[in-house]
């Protein structure tokens, strides 16, 4: 089991660490608006996450993607929330300029984005499908996973929030500082075409 454990926490930082759409946007707020004022959108990008895992363990997604109407109407409410969030993080000003109507997105926006997510899905079908932690009882198997990847995840969240909010603490030029968050709103919509296409 110790080696099956060690497994899938390698499978889960790699799968939930790479880039993609939630890691890109809480670097990308960390970046625009600070790393405590995205405090509250990280929080949100976790819980949607628990509520993924959730719901690809008890295999409620595959019945709802089997419905022929919901996997593109899915897929449009994503794609128009990930370019809302993307203009947001390219329009953001400065943080050296920020005034009080610059905010993060907020807690709901996190769970949302995490909700829509199609990596997020994908690497939870992966990790959940792929390794067996405790054998011959999957409801505590589905629970040992959730457990081992609410912390990987937490972890995860807190080095890219943390890596966003560094490039602008040492970007303290304004100009520096709108390429940083308009290159970030780029990868951010580049790395949900990936997510769709996959």
């Amino acid at each position: 089991m110790v080696e099956e454990l060690i497994a899938f926490l390698f499978a889960g930082f790699a799968l939930t660490g790479s880039p993609g759409p939630n890691t890109l946007s809480l670097a990308a707020a960390g970046a625009a608006f600070g790393a405590r004022s995205s405090l509250s959108y990280m929080a949100g990008l976790l819980v949607g996450m628990m509520l993924v895992m959730a719901l690809t363990a008890s295999g409620v997604v595959g019945l709802l993607l089997a419905a022929p109407a919901v996997a593109p109407a899915v897929t449009v409410a994503a794609a128009a929330y990930f370019l809302y969030l993307a203009f947001r993080i390219a329009t953001a000003p400065p943080l050296a300029e920020a005034d009080d109507t610059a905010r993060a997105p907020s807690f709901a926006a996190g769970v949302f984005l995490s909700l829509v997510n199609p990596k997020a899905y994908a690497a939870m079908a992966a990790l959940y499908s792929g390794f067996v932690l405790i054998g011959g009882v999957p409801f505590l198997d589905a629970v040992a996973k959730w457990l081992a990847l609410v912390a990987v995840i937490a972890l995860v969240n807190i080095c890219w929030l943390w890596g966003g909010s560094l490039m602008t603490r040492h970007l303290r030029d304004p100009r520096l500082n709108r390429i940083v968050n308009i290159g970030f709103a780029v990868l951010l919509i580049v790395s949900v075409v990936l997510a769709v296409r996959l």
